[in-house]
């Protein structure tokens, strides 16, 4: 009868020493997870800077929704097409909620250069003239799959896209605060908030400081009612 081999304590120490180290990665995987949900949590409670924003509807709408958007991106494209008329409507119209628009720009360079102009737009011609410049840069960003190119939205663009909603000594005024570099800390400050919040990618929605997860206008048009009735 053959004799029962007895185990090899190499193997077995070998054995427990591979427990040991999944426990540890286990423990440490619940670590991360508990912090990222700290984090989510502090992302939501994101205590938003609304000054010096251009911004649509009433000053006495008691929920604030912002937007981070980048001019040279198709998505934020659509959504000024399909999405932004119905929030116009249900939500900025009925005085339910203000709509802010702060930028992430992130595809290239044209991004920046459109963003900055934007907000020398706002600077120096007001709330409504960015408004107007910001529909007519979405309703101009072209189609050619070439677009990702960085020189679209260059200076010359920029400058006559204003010409069409502006008077000739209103450009001046904006393209010489533009190469004056003015428009540098507002810009800053738009994507500091952003980085702060984790923003990576566009559009997208922050309702009260808390990130828009939904998908459709009902979905916003509850959180809306939701946050109005936390105040």
């Amino acid at each position: 009868m053959a004799n029962k081999k007895k185990g090899n304590p190499k193997q077995s120490s070998a054995f427990m020493f591979w427990i040991i180290g999944l426990i540890a990665v286990i423990i440490i995987g619940f670590i991360f997870l508990a912090n990222g949900k700290d984090k989510d949590t502090d992302t939501a409670a994101y205590e938003m800077d609304y000054k010096s924003q251009p911004y649509l509807g009433e000053k006495s709408a008691p929920v604030q929704i912002v937007e981070f958007g980048d001019y040279k991106c198709p998505v934020c494209k659509t959504f000024e097409e399909k999405f932004f008329p119905s929030i116009q409507s249900e939500l900025i119209d009925t005085g339910k909620a203000q709509f802010y628009f702060m930028n992430y720009s992130f595809i290239n360079v044209d991004s920046i250069r459109s963003a900055k102009f934007a907000e020398s737009v706002y600077q120096e011609l007001g709330n409504d003239t960015f408004w107007k410049f910001h529909e007519l840069l979405y309703d101009k960003q072209p189609d050619d799959p070439k677009y990702e190119k960085e020189d679209v939205f260059t200076d010359k663009f920029l400058e006559d896209t204003l010409k069409e909603i502006a008077n000739d000594k209103d450009v001046k005024k904006v393209v010489s605060s533009f190469k004056a570099d003015n428009s540098e800390d507002h810009w800053n400050k738009d994507m500091k908030i952003a980085d702060e919040l984790g923003v990576s990618g566009t559009p997208s929605l922050f309702v009260n400081g808390k990130k828009f997860e939904g998908n459709t206008i009902d979905d916003l048009v509850k959180m809306v009612d939701d946050a109005a009735k936390e105040k």
